[in-house]
């Protein structure tokens, strides 16, 4: 809703950029990226994922997704 403004977003400004998590409580990552990437006033919006994920078949699906940017975050405090 916020990035399409709509509802009581309508005059939200739309961000320079969005930083995506794959693990996301309600849907996932993977999916909010397509659908970003498939709305024609969203897609060139850069999206960067910043996820725990390591796997090449995560790498490789969120290009695929056209994702700008695949950053993997630390698993644990001490990794910092």
């Amino acid at each position: 809703m916020c990035l399409r403004r709509q509802g009581r977003f309508k005059n939200s400004p739309r961000p320079d950029l969005i930083l995506l998590d794959l693990n996301l409580p309600i849907k996932d990552g993977r999916e909010v990226l397509a659908d970003i990437k498939a709305d024609p006033d969203l897609k060139r919006i850069p999206v960067v994922i910043l996820t725990t994920s390591k796997a090449e078949e995560d790498i490789l699906k969120t290009y695929n997704l056209h994702a700008n940017c695949y950053i993997t975050k630390p698993w644990t405090w001490s990794s910092l």
